[in-house]
């Protein structure tokens, strides 16, 4: 990583955290913490309003503005292929924000890389323009913490209902998939968006609950990898 990109880093860390040990700093940006002390000692003479010593840990002062750093060809790449998958997989909604925040990238370029396009893209041809019209409310209904009811087609064409609580949406082997609090089954379930035949949403709030949250989730998936992971080098007897 460049230094002038660290930096940057930095202080965008700063920005989202009250206080940042500088071992955290390093820990997140692969550097010693000596190099952490003397970027911050850079910073603070350069004028950014940072707080704090060494040992303790460091914070900004008052929200501080930092022009954005230029992108190489790796990182506008990058950027090129997620905003095009983005397009193409993520609903109207979040399609069109990412097809305007691309002509916004592309006019703050230097000359050298605006005619810079990368060959990896998303095709959108052969999709089913209804495929993802559950997409936009669905993330929506998360966002907010909105109870929505599922009318959802199974493997076997059955179609039942759910009501769920929408904790998030992620894509997996090929389709968007909604993790859900089931209040039918009380646990954690999983549905593939394009089975979804109808969508309401009941404009009630669920609030924070312990161990129904996609963290909870999420440390639930990790143990039974884990488990996996020991009984398949476990040696058989």
């Amino acid at each position: 990583m460049r230094r002038a990109d660290r930096l940057f880093q930095i202080v965008q860390i700063l920005k989202h955290k009250r206080l940042t040990t500088a071992q955290e700093l390093a820990e997140r940006l692969e550097v010693s913490t000596r190099t952490i002390y003397r970027d911050v000692q850079d910073l603070c003479l350069s004028g950014i309003p940072i707080e704090g010593e060494a040992g303790v840990g460091y914070l900004l002062r008052h929200e501080v503005n930092v022009p954005p750093l230029m992108f190489n060809e790796a990182e506008l790449e990058a950027i090129q292929v997620g905003m095009r998958m983005v397009q193409t997989w993520g609903g109207k909604e979040l399609g069109s924000a990412a097809r305007q925040a691309m002509i916004k990238v592309e006019a703050v370029l230097p000359k050298r890389l605006q005619a810079y396009q990368s060959l990896m893209f998303s095709p959108d041809f052969y999709l089913d323009s209804n495929e993802f019209q559950f997409l936009d409310p669905l993330r929506n209904a998360a966002q907010r913490r909105e109870y929505v009811k599922l009318f959802y087609q199974d493997v076997k064409l059955d179609v039942t209902e759910r009501e769920v609580r929408p904790l998030a949406i992620y894509f997996w082997r090929g389709t968007w998939t909604l993790l859900t609090w089931c209040e039918l089954r009380s646990a954690f379930r999983n549905f593939r968006v394009d089975r979804i035949t109808g969508l309401v949403r009941l404009n009630r709030h669920f609030e924070q609950a312990p161990g129904q949250e996609l963290e909870d989730y999420i440390c639930l998936m990790d143990e039974h990898a884990k488990a996996r992971a020991e009984a398949k080098d476990k040696p058989l007897e």
